[in-house]
């Protein structure tokens, strides 16, 4: 499984950590970012990315995950989750067939941050009764 990986000026100490720790769990990472780019370009930057590679995953990190969010769920069929636990990144993938994360530097601190982008690269489709919510989602924008 290939991980898609950015961030803004802000995420840039934390997206070091988790590519780092992505590695160690023998997955292959590709970091798309660049010099000074905004949140908004870092994040589409993944989405394209994600777009090409239907079997990858992405993860972007700014200040708060918030912003990152709101550019991914602009893009239609991507299904994305601004995420701050494990639980919830778990389950986004579980449930909602999620193809993105966002999270905050100023948010979530490094050890949370592995154990979050662990449960969602270890999530799977549940599939199922979720399948409606997912078409839904997939028709959106």
């Amino acid at each position: 499984m290939k991980i898609i990986i950015g961030a803004d000026h802000h995420g840039q100490e934390l997206k070091e950590v988790i590519k780092d720790y992505l590695r160690e769990l023998s997955l292959e990472v590709v970091d798309v970012t660049e010099d000074q780019q905004d949140f908004i370009d870092v994040t589409l930057a993944v989405a394209h990315q994600l777009q090409q590679d239907k079997e990858s995953l992405g993860v972007v990190i700014d200040a708060y995950g918030v912003g990152s969010f709101m550019v991914a769920t602009k893009i239609k069929g991507m299904i994305a989750a601004a995420v701050s636990d494990e639980r919830s990144a778990y389950m986004t993938r579980g449930h909602n067939n999620a193809q993105m994360i966002t999270m905050g530097a100023e948010i979530v601190g490094p050890g949370l941050a592995k154990n979050i982008v662990e449960a969602f690269v270890n999530g799977s489709y549940d599939g199922g009764r979720h399948q409606i919510r997912v078409d839904m989602l997939n028709k959106m924008c």
